[in-house]
């Protein structure tokens, strides 16, 4: 398996059925988990972009001269998108030393919320992925996780703040 493959597929992973993206969101729920609890926020945002930018040099090498520019095996997207998400509790448990392990219904918000964006593609999200190139396969999933993020956040103050459970 070629670097670009490895790194596309995230070990292989996008090639599981079915829906191959949300079992790359799902393997990045662990990964997420570990990469906190060894740096916290700052390790998750330094993999969150490391994830994007290498998902996009092994998109592009792995869609060259394919009619199809988003096959489903690759799913590095997802995970960067999925990691994205996860910013709404890992920046508070980082910031007020939670056990981000306690916060688990943003874990559940962060994914149900990302994988209803990259499904659906509303707006913003449709639009990166009709560019039809390495950065729309990547993008939309970055701004699928930026509205799972938001809502996420949203969700958790509603919750807290204002029902104060």
């Amino acid at each position: 398996m070629t670097a670009a493959r490895l790194i596309a597929t995230v070990a292989g992973v996008g090639y599981l059925r079915p829906a191959p993206g949300t079992w790359g969101s799902l393997a990045a729920l662990p990964l997420a988990w570990i990469i906190h609890q060894a740096g916290g926020f700052p390790a998750l945002v330094v993999a969150t972009l490391i994830a994007f930018f290498g998902g996009l040099w092994a998109t592009g090498v792995m869609t060259a001269g394919q009619a199809d520019h988003d096959p489903s095996e690759i799913v590095i997207d997802e995970v960067a998108g999925q990691f994205l998400a996860l910013w709404a509790i890992s920046l508070p448990a980082w910031l007020h030393g939670l056990d981000i392990s306690a916060l688990w219904p943003g874990w559940v918000s962060a994914f149900v919320l990302f994988r209803l964006f990259d499904i659906t593609k509303p707006g913003w999200v449709g639009r990166a992925d009709r560019r039809g190139d390495p950065l729309g396969v990547m993008l939309d999933d970055i701004v699928a996780g930026g509205f799972a993020a938001l809502g996420t956040a949203l969700l958790a103050t509603l919750s807290h703040g204002v029902l104060g459970l």
